[in-house]
């Protein structure tokens, strides 16, 4: 049986052609503020095309938080299939979601999630450690990413981006889920690089409701960080 991001049984619909799917993800408690946002994924390409645990993980916190991205600037990094954006979206954020500039294919997904959910996100094409015009239009309130501490030959440039992008927004802070298979280490040593602290440490499992938890596997962390000396 396949298992909705909620950790009830998947509502989800399958196109065969590609193995293209378009799964639910519930947030709320079946009162009248909550929603859904259905997400189209492709099982055949790479990993920016699926929702992975930390999506879930740090959508869920987003929609928890939900009156601290009301009315806010929101960007996500490395969005992929954009879950956590979407939900700012949801809950009145204005969310521009960004995925590197050469996956065209994560990119046009982004637009058809949006068209789906019926949300108006802004969708730009910003790859880490690169100084192109797109990056000097962000002036968030807000940085999300999820999972984007995988690779670890790509931390520096990640950091790189987020200091560039909170020195933009005096007051705007970093908000990423990680699997605990990354390098902890290296994260701590590039935060001191680029003058970057850790403002608020959680382990998901703290604050997921238990049908989700009872689903993710792993131990996934959620850190929010700011400038040093913010």
């Amino acid at each position: 049986m396949e298992v909705g991001g909620d950790g009830s049984p998947s509502n989800k619909s399958v196109i065969r052609r590609n193995m293209i799917t378009v799964s639910n993800h519930h947030f709320g408690d079946g009162h009248s503020d909550g929603f859904s946002i259905e997400i189209v994924e492709n099982m055949k390409e790479e990993y920016g095309m699926f929702v992975w645990p930390c999506s879930v993980a740090l959508a869920e916190y987003v929609w928890q938080q939900r009156s601290r991205f009301e009315g806010k600037t929101v960007v996500e990094l490395g969005a992929g299939t954009s879950l956590p954006g979407l939900v700012a979206s949801k809950v009145g954020a204005n969310v521009v979601l960004t995925d590197n500039a050469d996956r065209l294919e994560v990119l046009d997904n982004m637009r058809k999630t949006c068209e789906l959910n019926k949300l108006d996100c802004r969708i730009l094409a910003v790859t880490w450690g690169e100084w192109d015009e797109p990056l000097f239009t962000l002036v968030p309130h807000i940085v999300l990413g999820a999972d984007v501490l995988y690779d670890s030959n790509d931390f520096d440039n990640l950091f790189a981006t987020v200091a560039f992008m909170l020195q933009s927004s005096p007051g705007s802070v970093f908000i990423t889920t990680y699997h605990d298979r990354s390098g902890h280490h290296l994260i701590e040593l590039l935060m001191v690089k680029w003058g970057l602290k850790c403002a608020k440490l959680l382990d998901a499992f703290s604050f997921m409701p238990s049908p989700k938890a009872a689903n993710m596997q792993g131990n996934i962390q959620l850190v929010e960080i700011a400038l040093k000396d913010q």
